[in-house]
């Protein structure tokens, strides 16, 4: 009964792991989607669209001309506020992480628990066999001896 509850209250720790709070779940979204091949090939079909709409369209003319100052300063930006938001997620993702190896720690003492418990009842059923053994030899030796006995003096 009370390995289950152990067990139980386990198992109610990867329960309560995901109260999260508003900004840690956008936070890992975000990480989610910046890591992502979506994101990788969403981001370069829009510069090659900025990139083309600029020369192409506007003749290096328009509202954001060859050296592309306001692209990077959007690029700038985007970096500026996904590093530290991933970053969080990072954070977030080692603290997961170290309550999963002291739960792993937990897990792993308890069955090195049992398992001692298993080998101390192996070594009593062992010693009670070998006990049990011992009598069952004596009784046999005892039983031969009264054979030959009986055997020599039938003779």
């Amino acid at each position: 009964m009370k390995k289950h509850t152990e067990i139980e209250s386990i198992i109610e720790l990867d329960e309560t792991e995901d109260q999260r709070t508003l900004g840690q779940r956008i936070a890992d979204k975000v990480a989610d989607f910046g890591g992502s091949w979506t994101f990788i090939i969403s981001f370069f079909c829009f510069l090659l669209l900025w990139i083309a709409a600029n020369v192409f369209w506007f003749h290096n003319q328009g509202f954001d001309p060859y050296p592309f100052i306001l692209l990077n300063l959007i690029l700038s930006c985007i970096a500026a506020l996904q590093a530290p938001i991933i970053m969080m997620s990072q954070n977030r993702q080692e603290e997961k992480d170290r309550e999963r190896a002291k739960k792993d720690f937990i897990i792993n003492l308890k069955a090195e628990q049992e398992i001692r418990v298993l080998h101390q009842k192996m070594d009593h059923i062992l010693k009670h066999q070998h006990e049990e053994l011992m009598a069952l030899q004596r009784q046999q030796i005892e039983l031969l001896q009264q054979l030959t006995q009986h055997k020599n003096d039938n003779l």
